[in-house]
């Protein structure tokens, strides 16, 4: 049986050893590392099985493990790679894989190199919502895209200062970011505009408040993804991303639903929806909702469809690789760079 070993038994650890430990009977949970021993003891006390340990270095020589899930915080990752990969260990690595797109590239070229299996915490491209997000994208010609996401600031200390976190763009919007990229397609370039002064409860808090990204997309769509960590109650914001064609439109909410809205004649004066005619203006008519709702646990499929991969030697299930997976990072570090300096960019996907 393949042994899994993990580095990092934080908050995103947990969320994963929830999901290994409906995977005992195809991998052992071998080695829990984290620098704060109780962490790591935690886990083997919860897995049932494995050894905690402090150093990973030692962890992987005593261990040897065929996979390890890295799940650091975003400043971490760089010398943890690396040693992964001279060592020839498949690794699955949490977003986001880097904060130096140089160093994301070094990491994805040197394990492409080696031939190792690669995978990255994108589970929402697990869902089921998936399927029919990208059938309404291909069947429908999408204008433009508005996506928000807002929601309050996370408890890590190293979240609240950007330089170490990235913000929340790159942190934990780059799953919408992500999403947009896989169901419609490649961002060209992005200009983003940020505020911050909002957020005063934190101390040591700087990072922003909220930013608004402008995207033109390869095939000429246009789009916007707000983002914005200010909110203190669910009341403030309804969270999703809209894709508006000329007739149609769908709105995901990711992980939770996803909605196509068609448009049907009105049969009478009180029918509820809207319609655009000639001269602009909007007039009632009949729409028609077509509902999917998720299905599950995203991240079970995720993380077992990587476990499996390294168990077969087979990696093409795999729908956020290493390389893929900077693409998305890439998409979201134009956003910060056109943030500080003011000024459109364009996204290096290479």
């Amino acid at each position: 049986m393949k042994k899994l070993a993990m580095i990092g038994c934080g908050g995103i650890g947990e969320y994963h050893l929830s999901h290994f430990l409906g995977f005992k009977d195809i991998v052992e949970l071998a080695g829990f590392c984290d620098l704060i021993p109780e962490r790591a003891e935690a886990f083997v006390e919860r897995a049932g099985c494995g050894k905690a340990y402090t150093n990973y270095l030692e962890m992987y020589d005593e261990v040897q493990p065929d996979m390890v899930f890295i799940c650091v915080p975003p400043y971490c990752h760089g010398e943890i790679e690396f040693e992964t990969i001279k060592r020839g260990i498949h690794f699955f690595v949490e977003k986001p894989l880097a904060l130096d797109l140089d160093l994301a590239r070094k990491i994805r070229d040197a394990a492409e190199e080696k031939g190792l299996i690669t995978a990255s915490g994108f589970q929402c491209r697990y869902s089921n919502l998936v399927a029919p997000n990208v059938e309404f994208c291909k069947e429908n010609e999408v204008v433009f895209i508005d996506c928000t996401r807002i929601g309050d600031v996370p408890g890590v200390w190293w979240w609240r200062n950007k330089e170490i976190s990235g913000g929340q763009i790159v942190e934990q919007t780059i799953h919408q970011f992500d999403i947009i990229r896989y169901v419609f397609g490649e961002p060209v370039e992005v200009c983003t505009y940020g505020t911050r002064g909002y957020v005063k409860e934190w101390e040591n808090y700087n990072t922003d408040d909220c930013s608004v990204t402008i995207v033109k997309f390869a095939s000429g769509a246009i789009g916007t993804i707000s983002t914005g960590s200010y909110a203190t109650k669910g009341e403030s914001f309804d969270s999703k991303i809209i894709f508006s064609a000329r007739e149609t439109r769908a709105e995901l909410k990711i992980l939770r639903s996803f909605d196509v809205f068609t448009y049907s004649p009105a049969e009478s004066a009180e029918s509820g929806g809207f319609v655009v005619k000639g001269d602009g203006a909007l007039i009632e008519g009949d729409t028609k909702i077509t509902q999917y709702r998720q299905d599950g646990d995203a991240g079970i499929l995720c993380d077992r469809t990587f476990i499996e991969a390294v168990i077969s030697g087979d990696g093409s299930k795999i729908r956020s690789p290493y390389r893929d997976a900077f693409k998305s990072v890439a998409f979201t570090m134009a956003c910060n760079e056109s943030m500080a300096t003011g000024k459109p960019v364009k996204v290096e996907l290479e």
